[in-house]
């Protein structure tokens, strides 16, 4: 029987996915479930929810919530496996602030989670809470696994994995739908079946470097000629920073267009608001999720209450099947967020990189994918740059590389003059008060 913490719990939709897959796989539905969270109503509903799902599915697991720092450590103590979905500042005030102070620079965001200005200071106040949940880990659970989904997910994966003990392993949801949703969006959906690919990059900018039909036949020339005929039309659709990276760049990316307008210097420009048209971005999308989010949730509680009986159905989420293959020796292939050291020639060794890996019982086996494409390598390392110095500015709480972090962000960068960025950072830091450590 295995135990798997699950740090975050209050995160009830996402815990109960997670949870949900493991409570139906026939290796992990007798574990033990420990829950924690620093929110005791959210920790409580997220309880509730998930003990009934669990009888629902038979009753085989034992779920058990912790609350607050002072009971982490039991919550940790003895792990196999230990899931992290954490808001360290939740969406008020953190988020509102993250949004709120650059706006009054005149720099607008769409979600600020895990690069710009939004990502730096997300992970500036998360990486000390990881930190803490390092080293109860190393303490009561040394040989446990840490699947880390919160983000920004290089920053805080490459920190644990660079500063930390703990076997890190990072995880994003956007490989597994990369090329599908590519496909589907081009009519193509009969080249799905048995298709081939390659991704690899970093979080929400892996590149689909190679997508074959189930005969081998390269997909990339007619998805060009069907992304040409796609904007020649003058058509617009949700997806256009993506699809305009195949005509720039020459191929897809992981993760959402409205994650990657931000990633850039190309689409968000106060001196050419109509971009924001042109390509359907939709800024301030974080925000307005999760007021709709916490809005909703309420609702969906006692939906779930009343409905009486909480049933499930296995999600493409990596976390079950990672731990299913560490636990019962089989083998499975995930996209996953690791240390480079040499798995992608042409990225910094101390780069967090997402590449195809193996998961058996023996661990977690990445592979070595070799060189980029030029372009593609040059994309990752602007983003990359913004990475290291913020992890750097957490590890020796030196404001500079704050500074510098924000400077070299391609968006913020492209946007605001130095003096501007080093006066809205200080703003930024004054305004989140005791969510950060002191810098000096």
């Amino acid at each position: 029987m295995a135990k798997i913490t699950f740090m975050g719990a209050g995160s009830t939709v996402f815990a109960r996915n997670v949870i949900g897959d493991c409570l139906c796989s026939e290796v992990l539905r007798d574990s033990e479930f420990a829950l924690y969270d620093i929110d005791a109503k959210r920790l409580a509903e997220s309880h509730e929810i998930l003990e009934a799902m669990n009888q629902t599915l038979g009753g085989y697991g034992t779920i058990k919530s912790y609350l607050g720092v002072e009971n982490r450590k039991e919550a940790l103590r003895g792990a196999d496996f230990v899931v992290d979905a954490i808001q360290v500042g939740l969406y008020d005030p953190c988020t509102i602030i993250d949004f709120e102070v650059p706006k009054k620079y005149g720099l607008r965001q769409t979600i600020g989670d895990t690069l710009g200005i939004g990502g730096i200071m997300r992970a500036l106040r998360t990486i000390p809470v990881l930190a803490d949940f390092a080293r109860d880990m190393e303490e009561v659970c040394p040989n446990a696994w840490f699947l880390n989904y919160t983000n920004p997910m290089a920053m805080l994966s490459g920190y644990m994995q660079r500063y930390t003990g703990v076997k890190t392993i990072g995880l994003c949801h956007s490989v597994q739908v990369c090329s599908e949703g590519l496909l589907k969006q081009l009519g193509m959906e009969d080249k799905l079946e048995g298709r081939k690919e390659l991704i690899a990059g970093i979080n929400h900018m892996g590149w689909l470097l190679r997508l074959e039909d189930k005969n081998g036949v390269d997909l990339y020339p007619e998805i060009k000629r069907r992304v040409a005929e796609k904007f020649a039309s003058g058509e617009k659709w949700d997806d256009m920073v993506r699809f305009d990276y195949i005509r720039r760049f020459g191929y897809y990316c992981t993760e959402s267009s409205e994650h990657n307008s931000e990633y850039n210097p190309f689409y968000i420009k106060s001196k050419y608001p109509e971009l924001i048209d042109d390509y359907k971005i939709p800024l301030d999308e974080y925000p307005r999720r999760c007021v709709n989010q916490i809005a909703g949730w309420q609702k969906e509680y006692e939906d779930l209450k009343a409905s009486g009986s909480i049933g499930h159905t296995r999600s493409r989420e990596y976390a079950s099947h990672i731990m299913e293959a560490m636990v019962s020796g089989k083998t499975y292939q995930i996209g996953g967020n690791v240390l480079n050291n040499g798995l992608i020639d042409n990225l910094p060794a101390d780069a967090c990189v997402e590449v195809p890996c193996l998961i058996n019982g023996s661990g977690l086996y990445p592979t070595h994918v070799g060189k980029l494409p030029v372009q593609c390598a040059a994309m990752n390392m602007t983003n990359i740059n913004v990475q290291l110095l913020t992890i750097e500015a957490a590890v020796t709480g030196k404001k500079d590389h704050i500074y510098q972090a924000a400077m070299l962000d391609p968006h913020t960068g492209s946007e605001l003059s130095i003096d501007e960025i080093v006066a809205m950072v200080d703003d930024l830091i004054e305004a989140h008060g005791d969510w950060l450590p002191k810098y000096n």
